[in-house]
């Protein structure tokens, strides 16, 4: 196997980062993942997860990991309502489409795949800061913490990766859009209306540009997001405060002030918040033939993209799958080459999602978008 007395890093504790981790060491591969949070308990902000049925899903089949996916995963469908509360249409689940791509708690997902590691494989509280070529080796530098040594590595801490610059120049740019995501714990009892309105499905809502889908189930937390088009102004600093939790609901309240109460109730029950810009990395780019020892990106770190294909998860397993199949099937004849094969069909479908995110995200900033038009 080319990996043979090979030192394998991952860098990122992420999805992709750990299947790609339980996938080598299927096949005997010396791996070891290193990750910023401190343990993990950490807990990771987001909605839940959904993996689908023809990518995410055949890299956790891979994995030996699908029936614990499927007993650790919730199906449900999906309601629309329109801004007063009226319920437009549902989607329930059904015994033929309940492991389509049932939803995941992130951090059930990071636990899952953590069980099937070898004690030790993730090194935590390890921020990389800077690699080198050394000796014939990578140099992991990181932030206040020991050196490591390593003959590959396999780049998968996110879209906004320190270190992605051995592989691309490429740069991570603003798609324009705004999402303020939020946590109500314990929503039948602190937000028990629009917990109603959801009616255990997934809740979707858009009206004149503002977007907000709901999951009443995430782990006892129903976590939420609003999302729209960002003002031009904000381009200058006029931003927002997401320490001042009151200047967060009055921002949402008066953004969602001719919504029905309801709406407002979930955001005045919101007991945390957090906010980011979607960005985007373009893969048009020709990524470096030249790199010094082997390496290369997977994930967000390869193809980040706006969330609203719900691919950049399933886009990333797909690259641990693909990657790890060339590693170690016995059919390239150096690390390089199967690297190279990876990145040629990684680009065509990567690019492929993308596409697919942005047109949503273009659709989503029309005046007259309805969810409709998305859920069949």
């Amino acid at each position: 196997m080319l990996l043979n007395d090979k030192k394998i890093t991952i860098l990122g504790a992420g999805p992709v980062g750990l299947t790609m981790a339980r996938l080598l060491q299927q096949q005997g591969a010396d791996v070891t993942v290193y990750e910023r949070d401190n343990g993990p308990q950490a807990r990771i902000w987001g909605g839940t997860l959904d993996l689908h049925k023809h990518s995410g899903q055949e890299a956790m089949k891979k994995a030996g990991l699908l029936e614990r996916y499927y007993a650790t995963a919730l199906p449900m469908g999906v309601t629309i309502a329109d801004e007063h509360g009226n319920v437009l249409s549902k989607k329930e689940t059904t015994p033929e489409n309940q492991f389509d791509n049932p939803e995941i708690n992130r951090n059930d997902l990071r636990q899952l795949l953590l069980d099937s590691l070898k004690d030790g494989t993730v090194v935590w509280d390890r921020k990389v800061t800077e690699l080198k070529e050394r000796d014939g080796k990578w140099l992991l530098q990181f932030d206040d913490k020991p050196d490591a040594t390593a003959d590959f590595v396999i780049v998968a801490n996110g879209g906004m990766s320190r270190v992605r610059s051995y592989v691309t120049e490429a740069d991570v740019y603003d798609t324009g859009t705004f999402i303020i995501q939020g946590d109500v714990p314990e929503p039948a009892i602190n937000c028990p209306e629009f917990y109603q309105l959801c009616y255990g499905n997934r809740l979707m809502t858009a009206h004149k540009g503002n977007l907000l889908v709901a999951n009443p189930y995430n782990n006892g937390v129903l976590s939420y997001g609003v999302m729209f088009k960002k003002p031009e102004n904000w381009a200058n600093g006029n931003a927002l405060d997401f320490q001042d939790r009151d200047s967060i609901h009055t921002f949402l309240s008066d953004r969602l002030s001719d919504w029905d109460e309801r709406y407002l109730q979930v955001i005045q029950a919101t007991s945390f918040f957090v906010g980011l810009s979607t960005r985007k990395l373009p893969l048009d780019k020709p990524w470096k033939t030249d790199r010094p020892l082997p390496i290369t990106l997977i994930g967000d770190a390869a193809h980040l993209m706006p969330p609203f294909a719900g691919q950049g998860v399933n886009t990333g397993l797909m690259d641990a799958l693909i990657l790890s199949e060339n590693l170690t099937n016995g059919t390239f004849e150096s690390i390089e080459a199967a690297i190279s094969d990876y990145e040629q069909k990684m680009i065509v479908y990567a690019t492929d999602a993308q596409r697919e995110s942005s047109e949503n995200e273009m659709a989503m900033h029309q005046p007259d978008f309805s969810f409709q038009q998305f859920i069949h």
